[in-house]
């Protein structure tokens, strides 16, 4: 028989507490209340950017509401059905969240060019206050989700929210432009503009989004520089088997078979595999498999050292 694998008593994740949740409904509530005003503005102004800038608003309202309630469901305890918790429901809204982002560059790219095609007459002085208003809102809702813990969840709302303060920089621009110069495609430039800036970095968190929900090792590590320290542990022959994943956007998984010299020494090298996994990859949770040299499947050692060339006389 061989001896029990090793399994990590670890410390739970802490998710954002109540301050961190107030702040994200009272975030949903000012983005919510102000893109209603601006959408009104920029219908009766006839501004396309102020309008784009009120649908951006009112889709960070629905980021914020989304990442308030997948960090609610994240912070309840595991179950005996959802062993590992509910903290994948984090990548799930941020993949949620970079769709509604690219759908919302789709139709203002559309409504752009329609109204560069067709200009339409844009009251710049009104533009103008309303977009340094949406300005100071969103800036004060960037302050408030800048204080609290930074994850995928949180970085896809202030993505919105930030994504949005250019929008309102945009409006506030063309509202200047239109009101001193006349000038209106000013209006649907500067949309078009800050739209490609929203699909970068819609882009780049949809791909981190999808990387957590297939069950990938995180991009901050590389499986064979863990396996490779796993191996320089003293007792570790050998490392195969190993999986790296996450059910979190800070919770990191790791699951592997380690080959030991000897058995009777395997509870040091438990301890000493865990230090190494906790100090140098943060990694709290991981479920190691001993193996004896017999059965010896070698995958992975300790990184080969440089030695200088021998010299034969």
């Amino acid at each position: 028989m061989h001896p029990p694998h090793g399994h990590h008593p670890h410390r739970e994740h802490r998710h954002p507490g109540d301050a961190a949740g107030r702040a994200l409904w009272l975030a949903t509530a000012l983005t919510l209340a102000y893109a209603v005003v601006e959408a009104a503005v920029g219908w009766w102004a006839g501004s396309l950017a102020l309008v784009a800038d009120a649908g951006h608003m009112v889709n960070d309202a629905a980021a914020l509401g989304l990442a308030a309630a997948a960090a609610w469901l994240a912070r309840r305890p595991p179950s005996t059905r959802h062993s590992y918790g509910f903290g994948r429901a984090e990548f799930l809204a941020a993949l949620i969240n970079s769709l509604a982002l690219l759908a919302l560059v789709v139709w203002l790219a559309v409504s752009a060019v329609q109204r560069l095609r067709d200009p339409q007459p844009v009251s710049g002085e009104a533009v103008s206050l309303a977009a340094a208003i949406g300005l100071g809102i969103n800036l004060l809702v960037a302050w408030l989700l800048g204080r609290g813990e930074r994850n995928l969840n949180t970085r896809a709302a202030l993505l919105h929210v930030l994504g949005d303060l250019l929008g309102s920089v945009a409006a506030l621009l063309s509202g200047v432009v239109i009101a001193f110069t006349g000038w209106t495609p000013v209006d649907p430039l500067l949309s078009l503009g800050i739209g490609a800036l929203i699909v970068v970095s819609s882009l780049r968190l949809l791909r981190e989004a999808l990387h957590g929900l297939m069950e990938s090792a995180p991009f901050a590590l590389a499986p064979e520089t863990v396996g490779q320290a796993l191996a320089t542990v003293a007792g570790v022959a050998s490392v195969h088997d190993l999986h790296i994943w996450s059910v979190g956007p800070e919770r990191i998984m790791l699951t592997a078979h380690l080959v030991v010299r000897d058995l009777r020494q395997w509870d040091s090298v438990l301890d000493a595999c865990h230090a190494l996994l906790a100090e140098r990859f943060a990694i709290r949770h991981a479920t190691l498999q001993p193996e004896p040299m017999a059965r010896s499947v070698r995958w992975m050692g300790a990184p080969a050292r440089s030695h200088a060339p021998e010299h034969r006389h």
